[in-house]
């Protein structure tokens, strides 16, 4: 049986979820993003939710805006990292190296597809402790390492063939 505590919440976030989302949506690239933080707000004001709870439609943008500059800026951050690490390849690689092909066909893949990959290759996890890491099944784990795998070879068709055209090959 849910408490008041748990039904006044379940009001607000059914009253408020999209407007939040809409906010959200405006504001960051894509709209699996825009889901992830729109929860993300409900989570925190669930955390937040005391004696004096606050549901109004300006705490809850409010508490949006400050997880949207956050996954901003752990975008950028991960931006400065990949072109330091890119740099770094090049350096020791050369600019036409393979390994700056493999690293710019990593870098163009979906966060989710990169992280199963690097798991499966350099981490050396199985599809088992993949799914436990994940907190998927086994089987579900194998089907997005395949999709992941599948991303890559397309990808690296495409990072090749642009290196290749930039050589004059």
């Amino acid at each position: 049986m849910e408490s008041e505590r748990e039904l006044a919440f379940i009001a607000v976030h059914r009253d408020s979820y999209p407007r939040v989302y809409r906010f959200v949506r405006r504001r960051v690239e894509s709209a699996e993003l825009a889901e992830e933080l729109a929860a993300d707000v409900f989570r925190v004001v669930w955390q937040k939710w005391g004696d004096q709870p606050r549901s109004d439609i300006a705490f809850l943008l409010t508490v949006a805006r400050n997880l949207i500059g956050n996954a901003y800026r752990s975008r950028d951050r991960l931006l400065a990292l990949q072109a330091k690490l890119r740099a770094a390849a090049e350096l020791r690689s050369g600019a036409e190296s393979e390994d700056l092909v493999v690293h710019d066909a990593l870098a163009a893949l979906r966060a989710s597809e990169r992280d199963i990959l690097q798991m499966a290759y350099w981490d050396g996890l199985g599809a088992a402790e993949i799914a436990g890491v994940l907190g998927c099944s086994e089987s579900a784990a194998k089907v997005r390492l395949h999709r992941a795998r599948a991303a890559f070879r397309k990808q690296m068709q495409v990072t090749a063939g642009s290196i290749t055209q930039k050589m004059g090959v």
